[in-house]
């Protein structure tokens, strides 16, 4: 498929919808049941980024769906502690959730620029070129804040980035690290990169969580985004991994949404009395060291392989706001406790 950039297709994934927060903890995943002939070899995964927030819940899909999985031990760009973990484990996929983002957000990069290359550039390409070696399929967890509107993709025109386009957002230096490594990642025809944006999942009070950061704050931009929202898209990934699909993905739900549109759906949900106010780019330019991505990604190969992707609004209100509703007091101490107010 030179178009979706497939090794081979099956059919389509198969997610159980009765509830919306299942054995998967707090963060409302879902379990999942993939509807396709098995391959000749049974599936083993090995997860690089056990101690981070996707690679540890990568692990928990796994281990509901009852597929065998292992987590790494090497660091990235350490090339012979990463080919000791492939020989010892001999996986037949790899997923790489690991990376530096920054704590508490991507402004750390821009003092730690050595680190950031150490890990997003030179392991990254490390792990690539490795598993390339072995003929062994690698999915990335990479970013789509590497795009922002301009007069070419205004802002509400409705027109998305396509994983052919070239990044046009170099504000922070870590999105400069991850552009320069997904065009070199293109030249690797085992891997998959999937470019996440603004990650959400249903726990409220965890601190990675997009919706937990902007109630959080006092001021809020209110800018239309394509945003990823993680109890529906990482089970979709692994079947990716599965497929084989390789290239580019933007992997994100279909058309946008706007920060004060979610804290709308926090007040209608959770708490009625919850009040925000808005301030500028350039008024947040003041209190932050480096610019944001604000973008829409076009979805046209996601919600091909997957036609059963939601929007973004009904996957927040099926998978964070609804399952939150239905224990709204409990939802409601805890974040009030983690604001502080």
């Amino acid at each position: 498929d030179p178009e979706g950039g497939a090794l081979r297709r099956l059919r389509p994934l198969s997610i159980t919808r009765g509830t919306a927060n299942l054995h998967l903890g707090q963060f409302g995943l879902l379990p999942i049941m993939v509807n396709a002939e098995s391959d000749s070899a049974k599936p083993k995964f090995l997860i690089f980024g056990k101690s981070g927030w996707i690679g540890g819940l990568l692990g928990e899909i796994l281990k509901e769906a009852g597929t065998d999985f292992e987590y790494a031990s090497a660091r990235l760009e350490d090339r012979a502690a990463v080919i000791a973990d492939l020989d010892r484990v001999k996986p037949t996929h790899v997923l790489n959730a690991a990376g530096l983002t920054g704590r508490p957000n991507v402004d750390w990069c821009e003092d730690h620029k050595i680190e950031v290359i150490r890990a997003n550039v030179v392991g990254t390409l490390t792990l690539a070129d490795v598993t390339n070696e072995r003929g062994i399929h690698l999915t990335i967890y990479a970013t789509g804040c590497i795009f922002h509107y301009d007069k070419d993709f205004p802002q509400d025109s409705g027109k998305g980035f396509t994983e052919d386009d070239t990044p046009n957002f170099l504000g922070s230096y870590y999105s400069r690290t991850k552009a320069l490594v997904e065009g070199l990642l293109k030249e690797y025809p085992n891997t998959l990169v999937l470019r996440v944006r603004m990650p959400i999942v249903a726990d409220l009070t965890y601190p990675r969580n997009f919706i937990t950061k902007i109630i959080k704050y006092d001021k809020v931009v209110n800018i239309p985004n394509s945003m990823t929202v993680l109890p529906e898209l990482l089970p979709m990934s692994i079947e990716m991994a599965k497929r084989k699909l390789t290239g580019i993905m933007n992997y994100t739900n279909p058309g946008v949404v706007s920060h004060n549109e979610i804290l709308e759906m926090y007040k209608k949900y959770i708490d009625p009395e919850f009040t925000w106010s808005n301030f500028t780019l350039e008024e947040q330019a003041k209190v932050i060291v480096a610019p944001r991505s604000n973008n829409l990604l076009d979805t046209k190969r996601i919600e091909g392989e997957f036609p059963e992707i939601l929007g973004i609004k009904e996957s927040l209100i099926k998978h964070v706001f609804e399952p939150n509703a239905a224990k709204k007091d409990e939802v409601l101490a805890a974040v009030k406790e983690m604001r502080g107010r």
